[in-house]
C-alpha cells in the first residue's frame, strides 16, 4: 500500500484510479489506505458545485478546470453521477464535456456513480477526496449529481460552495426557499446570456438583503457567466479565490475542514454499525427480540436497547 500510495503521489493515473476503486469498493485494505494518505490531507482547496439538473455543472467544471490550470494549480475532479434505482447502473456521462483536458498530465478527472446515496455525493467521495489530495491535487471539484433543493451534503464536505442558477427556472418565491439556496457561498448565474438572467440576479441579491449577519461574515458573491462560451469564468474564480482567502484569515477554513472531518468519522461509525447490525439477521437476536416486540411483550425501544448492547 505504501508503495501504490508513492506512485500516486508522482502523479501516476493508474495508481489515482486504483485507490479510488478501493474507496468506492469498501476494499478491507482501506484503513490502510486511510492510514497512507493521512499525512498528506488537509492541503487542498474543495471546491463543490451543485444546482439543479441542465444548469451547466459539468460545463462549468470543465471552464473551471481550465482557468485553473491557466495558474498552474494541478486540478482534480469528482463528478458525481445518479444511480438507477433499478438496475444499480449509472452512465458516469459528466466526464464527456471535460475530454479537452483528458491529456493533461495536471488534471484528474473521475466520474463517480452514487449507489443510491442521497444528498447529492456519494458515500465514497469524502475518501476519494482524501486520495486526490494525496495525490498531490492543489484544488478538488466535487461535482454533485443535481437532484434539487434539498441536496445540501456538499456544504459539509467543500471549502467553497458554488451554486449553479440559470435564467427562467424560478420565480422570486423560488429564490427565498429553504433548502440548496441557503448553502451557497457564491451564486454562479449560468447562461446569462438568455433572456431574463437579470431578473434572476436581482431575486437572489434581493433574497440576500434579506438575511441577517454579524459583522464580518462572509456576504455570497453572485456572478454572472456563461460556461458555454468561456465567459465569466475569471470572475467566478476571483470569487473563490476571495471566499478562500476570507476563510484563511478568519480561521473559518479549519472550522469547516474540522467539521468535515466529524462528519466523515460518524458517517465510517455508523457504516460499521450498520454491518454489525446486518451480521445479527443471521443470528437469533433480532428475530427473537422482532418476534417479541410483534407479540406485545416488548416495545421497540427496550428491543433496540438489547439489540445495541449486543453490539
Amino acid at each position: 500500500m505504501p508503495a501504490l500510495v508513492s506512485r500516486a503521489r508522482e502523479g501516476d493515473p493508474r495508481s489515482v484510479a486504483r485507490l479510488i476503486s478501493l474507496v468506492e469498493n469498501g476494499d478491507p485494505a482501506l484503513p490502510d489506505v486511510a492510514a497512507a494518505l493521512a499525512p498528506y490531507a488537509g492541503h487542498a482547496q474543495v471546491i463543490g458545485l451543485t444546482g439543479s439538473p441542465g444548469v451547466g455543472k459539468s460545463t462549468t467544471t470543465n471552464e473551471l478546470v481550465r482557468v485553473l490550470r491557466k495558474t498552474g494549480r494541478r486540478v482534480g475532479v469528482l463528478a458525481v453521477d445518479p444511480s438507477s434505482p433499478f438496475t444499480g447502473g449509472a452512465i458516469l456521462g459528466d466526464r464527456v464535456r471535460m475530454q479537452e483536458h483528458t491529456t493533461d498530465p495536471g488534471v484528474y478527472i473521475r466520474s463517480m456513480s452514487s449507489r443510491g446515496q442521497l444528498g447529492g455525493l456519494s458515500a465514497a467521495t469524502p475518501q476519494a477526496v482524501r486520495v486526490l489530495e494525496g495525490a498531490g491535487c492543489d484544488v478538488i471539484l466535487v461535482e454533485t449529481v443535481g437532484v434539487g433543493q434539498a441536496e445540501v451534503e456538499i456544504a459539509s464536505l467543500a471549502d467553497t460552495t458554488l451554486v449553479l442558477l440559470a435564467p427562467g427556472m424560478g420565480d422570486a418565491i423560488q429564490a427565498v426557499k429553504a433548502g440548496v439556496l441557503e448553502i451557497a457561498d457564491i451564486f454562479v448565474i449560468n447562461k446569462a446570456d438568455r433572456p431574463g438572467a437579470d431578473a434572476t440576479y436581482r431575486d437572489i441579491q434581493g433574497m440576500l438583503g434579506l438575511g441577517e449577519r454579524a459583522p464580518g461574515d462572509w456576504r455570497p458573491q453572485v456572478v454572472k457567466a456563461t460556461a458555454v462560451k468561456a465567459e465569466g469564468m475569471d470572475d467566478v474564480l476571483a470569487a473563490v479565490d476571495k471566499h478562500h482567502a476570507w476563510l484563511q484569515k478568519t480561521g473559518n477554513l479549519l472550522v469547516r475542514r474540522e467539521r468535515r472531518a466529524s462528519v466523515e468519522i460518524e458517517a465510517i461509525a455508523l457504516g460499521t454499525l450498520r454491518s454489525r447490525i446486518g451480521s445479527l439477521r443471521e443470528g437469533t437476536a433480532l428475530p427473537t427480540l422482532a418476534a417479541a416486540v410483534a407479540g406485545g411483550t416488548l416495545d421497540p425501544y427496550a428491543a433496540a436497547d438489547e439489540l445495541i448492547k449486543g453490539l
